[in-house]
């Protein structure tokens, strides 16, 4: 979680459950592994693990030092800290509830969106989630969680434009995920947790995967029915449009 103290986002992210009644043509992500998850996965651990190491070699979190969102040194030209605090965590708990939330949900999106659009998807939303933090929150903050709330907001809007394809099961599958982000947006007031880095984690997600996220057609031939996905914008399109938007929200900032 993007936050100064560990929030318990991931406990509130469960892997949504395919209901029986969903045309068993359509699924929500593929059987398989999740490549870029489980990469994810293990370089956030590598590096807390390089944080802990040196705060008891040194004294102090070296990669928080340099890595971490702090304002002052973004507004000196540091900007790589609008990107580099979603690998990184303040305690164990922090890192803990964080890997749960993304080991549940990033295998479904991974394998709903492919892993371009998933990887793209977990960079901006997190960074995004950075540059809101930047914008509004003065304390320093680290973690995943922006990265995370892109997630689960994707998995809304890929629920919801491919409603038709689930049946009787798009709404309470909607609500779920509904009541999963009313809740951690609630945990996000508690004092030393960065809300807004929440909140641009996902409105991040909600735009990549408004533009990017896969929509499917059905396909009648002579060979039988099938769904594919309809033709959409260019991923390097999307990423530039959401890249830019970013660009100048954050320089916002520096000019106000």
């Amino acid at each position: 979680m993007t936050d100064n103290l560990p929030d318990n986002s991931g406990l509130n992210s469960p892997e949504p459950v395919t209901p029986s009644s969903q045309p068993p043509i359509f699924q929500i992500g593929r059987r398989g592994i999740a490549p870029i998850t489980l990469g994810i996965i293990a370089l956030t651990v590598l590096v807390f693990l390089l944080q802990s190491f040196t705060s008891y070699v040194l004294g102090y979190d070296l990669p928080e030092y340099w890595f971490a969102k702090i304002n002052e040194f973004i507004l000196q030209g540091q900007l790589w800290r609008l990107v580099t605090p979603i690998l990184l965590h303040g305690n164990v708990l922090h890192i803990l509830m964080n890997m749960y939330a993304l080991f549940i949900i990033g295998p479904v999106i991974e394998r709903s969106y492919g892993w371009r659009r998933f990887l793209a998807l977990y960079l901006l939303a997190g960074v995004f989630g950075n540059v809101l933090s930047f914008l509004f929150t003065a304390e320093p903050s680290l973690g995943a969680s922006t990265s995370i709330f892109g997630l689960i907001a994707a998995q809304a809007i890929y629920v919801f434009r491919n409603r038709t394809f689930f049946g009787r099961a798009a709404q309470p599958m909607l609500i779920n995920i509904a009541i999963i982000i009313f809740i951690n947006l609630a945990i996000g007031l508690i004092p030393g947790i960065d809300y807004w880095g929440h909140v641009g984690g996902l409105i991040g997600g909600l735009i990549f995967a408004w533009l990017a996220g896969p929509v499917f057609e059905v396909i009648v031939s002579p060979f039988g029915t099938t769904l594919m996905e309809k033709k959409g914008r260019q991923l390097s399109k999307v990423i530039l449009l959401e890249s830019i938007l970013i660009a100048l929200i954050t320089l916002t900032k520096f000019i106000f």
